[in-house]
């Protein structure tokens, strides 16, 4: 029985995605304002904590998903966070409907995204090499 781990195949997908939210992550903390401004204000206890909490938590499973070791566990992660931050994509897209309608475009454009980007973290969590 051989008992040595086999080192896990590059994964192009995995990394896109990891990087994506490893970035995205980053930019809660570069530019929060951004962010505070798409969290429904009926959120407690304030925006600013869901901006820097959901920062954390994408670079962290970015970072997952970046690391074959960690990769299934983080696509499941990226999978419940996706759906997780769903309400401040549809706050966003309730929110400027006052926008231009370059804004509006990108805001619903948005949504149908974030199903994609489900299916994708569970194609990689659902992988035998991950």
């Amino acid at each position: 029985m051989n008992t040595t781990s086999t080192p896990k195949k590059f994964d192009l997908l995995a990394f896109v995605i990891g990087m994506f939210l490893l970035l995205a992550g980053i930019t809660h903390f570069a530019n929060p304002d951004f962010f505070n401004d798409i969290v429904p204000p009926w959120l407690p206890p304030s925006e600013a904590f869901w901006t820097y909490i959901s920062g954390v938590a994408e670079i962290i499973v970015g970072v997952m998903l970046l690391r074959p070791a960690t990769r299934r566990r983080g696509a499941y992660a990226a999978a419940g966070l996706f759906i997780a931050v769903y309400p401040a994509n549809l706050y966003m897209a309730w929110d400027w409907r006052d926008h231009p309608a370059s804004d509006q475009l990108i805001s619903y454009g948005r949504l149908p995204f974030q199903f994609l980007f489900i299916w994708l973290a569970l194609r990689i969590a659902q992988r035998k090499d991950s």
